[in-house]
């Protein structure tokens, strides 16, 4: 009787010492609809598989709004705040010492995803991300229209220019005055900053930072891709296009007044929705390749962090690993629409039944190419600024192709100054 009460005694104070490890973690979560229909689905693995407990928190729905509450809340270095987040592709860099280093956990997982998502998230040869979900751009065009004019899509930015040139003055002959061969994000913001960086490495003159942080865009033929496309302002292109975001790009081409449209994924579901007046006239394809060039798209998207003041970080990665895998990127696609980030998924049968289109989207993404934000850390806000106010001043007239990259080589190196940081 005394051994089986001993035995009894062990066993409490064993379950009691395992209650005692179990901890609370926490993880940003959407508070309402289908994204809190999602993190509910992860409480429940992640409780399941770990004895964890699982809350959420909310962050501002605002891109600026969220990334200063995290830097507030890791200058605190508070470790009750959140232990698994989301961060903007163009944060990696920046949040690096607010963030786990996840080199050791997750190397077997690289091959799983495309390879410049991957690569955003390595700093200083350390992994401190894994990709949650993508976006890239990508060249959007009428295929009624190039049917009509006997045109294939183009494979360069010569093909599109001529064609563009072609269809528009076919078109404005048959009475759509107001028609045009091309909308892009012209306006002086971010999204220029990616336009540029297509432009440019596409025809082989880099990424304005390469990867070991030297600054390389005073080149001739980054600077005949920014003369590219200051030619199209005014002939192909609008002049209101100088004034382009995302939005107003995408109502000329859904209305039927262009012909090629640069865009991010989720303009395709508008276009093909219900309402569009372009509704099954749309195909989409990789953006073109610059004169002996490549293909080349900026990568959007968000990525999974894990802070650095997590008090469990051996459960933050087990929570990161199951929000990161298949059958997460799956459910995550069914409930909130977003694009996976592993590869395999672009050829599974249940994927492509609840969104057909992503099968046209997985060679843009495997072109999808960082923008030169992880290697300049703290600084990539200067560097986006003076990159997208270059190649405005390019657009507008106002400078060659030839002055605005040697200047901007020069204001990028003043920024850098010794080194990045």
């Amino acid at each position: 009787m005394k051994v089986r009460t001993l035995s009894m005694v062990a066993a409490l104070v064993a379950a009691s010492l395992n209650v005692a490890k179990a901890d609370t973690l926490r993880m940003e979560c959407a508070p309402t609809g289908a994204g809190k229909e999602f993190c509910d689905y992860v409480k429940d693995r992640f409780e399941t598989q770990t004895g964890h407990t699982l809350e959420f928190i909310e962050f501002p729905p605002s891109s600026d709004e969220k990334l200063g509450l995290f830097q507030q809340l890791f200058a605190a270095r508070d470790g009750n705040a959140v232990d698994l987040f989301q961060a903007d592709t163009v944060w990696v860099g920046l949040l690096d010492r607010h963030t786990l280093d996840l080199t050791e956990q997750v190397a077997e997982l690289e091959a799983d995803f495309f390879p410049g998502a991957w690569q955003n998230n390595i700093v200083n040869g350390r992994v401190k991300a894994v990709p949650a979900f993508l976006d890239s751009g990508a060249l959007y065009y009428r295929q009624d229209l190039l049917e009509k004019y006997g045109e294939q899509p183009p494979a360069s930015w010569e093909e599109l220019t001529r064609i563009a040139t072609r269809i528009q003055e076919g078109e404005r002959a048959a009475g759509h005055r107001n028609f045009w061969g091309l909308v892009f994000q012209g306006k002086s913001y971010e999204g220029l900053t990616c336009n540029a960086l297509e432009w440019v490495a596409s025809h082989g003159g880099g990424d304005f930072v390469d990867s070991d942080g030297q600054v390389t865009i005073d080149n001739a033929r980054a600077a005949r891709a920014l003369d590219m496309a200051a030619g199209w302002v005014g002939t192909i292109a609008p002049q209101g296009a100088l004034g382009y975001m995302e939005e107003e790009a995408r109502a000329v081409f859904q209305n039927g007044g262009a012909l090629f449209m640069r865009n991010w994924p989720y303009a395709y579901v508008l276009a093909q929705a219900d309402n569009s007046p372009v509704k099954g006239k749309v195909g989409v394809m990789p953006l073109p390749s610059g004169a002996d060039g490549e293909s080349v798209a900026a990568l959007g998207g968000w990525q999974w962090s894990v802070s650095a003041y997590s008090k469990n970080p051996e459960a933050a990665v087990a929570l990161l690993k199951i929000v990161s895998d298949a059958e997460a990127q799956k459910k995550a696609l069914q409930l909130v629409g977003v694009a996976p980030s592993r590869v395999a998924l672009y050829e599974d049968p249940e994927v492509l039944a609840m969104a057909p289109y992503l099968a046209e989207f997985r060679d843009i993404f495997a072109n999808a190419r960082p923008r030169p934000a992880t290697q300049t850390r703290g600084q990539y806000a200067r560097v986006s600024n003076a990159i997208y106010n270059a190649t405005y001043n390019v657009l507008s007239g106002r400078s060659s192709g030839e002055q605005a990259v040697a200047d901007l080589q020069s204001r990028l190196e003043r920024i850098k100054g010794k080194d990045w940081r």
